[in-house]
């Protein structure tokens, strides 16, 4: 029986990380070999260019260059562990996909969405994830918790990114959801940690159909 592929998107500072962590380890006590990953990345190939794509440096990436790089990345991602591991039967929760590039690349940067649908097409045609999470938040809120996680390390090459970015890239995110509103399941993402995890447990629940 194939697996489910489940996708964590959202802004900077939104608590992606903390709640696939949670919604991992909730699955697997309900016994379900889970498969977590994030994008860009993955793979060690995928894990190189996420390196190179938020990186700073004194060479200026150009737009087309960021996004070939994300769905290089993608491609590398797919092919050598998502689908094998939907194959066997796993769960893969899944930190960004598609949709972030239609997010940060399409809203944010302005690449005409055509572009983003040719390499989509190319890279994974049809194949989307069975559900995916959209954690919300007012975008002071989601930077304010970035600056806090990250500390000392500084920001990445997106996190220093001015504010009217990331007010586009939201607005990217909930057009997007309201296009796809089956798949794309908004949570708000304000509230305490605890409350959001019982938001998305509804509906990985009704994703599974058996109740998890």
């Amino acid at each position: 029986m194939r697996g489910r592929f489940i996708t964590f998107e959202g802004g900077e500072g939104v608590g992606k990380s903390t709640q696939i962590t949670r919604i991992a380890d909730w699955l697997r006590a309900r016994g379900h070999d889970v498969v977590l990953t994030r994008e860009p990345g993955g793979t060690p190939r995928a894990e190189q260019l996420r390196r190179l794509l938020l990186e700073r440096g004194d060479e200026p990436m150009p737009e087309s260059c960021e996004l070939l790089l994300m769905f290089a990345a993608r491609a590398t991602h797919l092919e050598n562990l998502v689908r094998p591991a939907l194959e066997r039967g796993a769960w893969v929760l899944c930190d960004r996909f598609t949709d972030a590039t239609y997010a940060y690349q399409g809203g944010g940067r302005g690449v005409p969405v055509v572009h983003i649908d040719l390499l989509a097409d190319l890279v994974h045609g049809g194949f989307e994830p069975d559900l995916t999470v959209l954690l919300d938040a007012p975008v002071e809120i989601g930077l304010a918790r970035a600056y806090e996680r990250n500390g000392h390390d500084g920001p990445d090459r997106f996190e220093t990114e001015r504010h009217e970015f990331f007010e586009r890239v939201r607005a990217a995110y909930l057009a997007r959801a309201r296009r796809c509103p089956l798949r794309i399941r908004v949570v708000d993402a304000s509230g305490p940690v605890e409350t959001v995890e019982r938001s998305i447990r509804g509906l990985v629940e009704s994703l599974s159909g058996d109740g998890g």
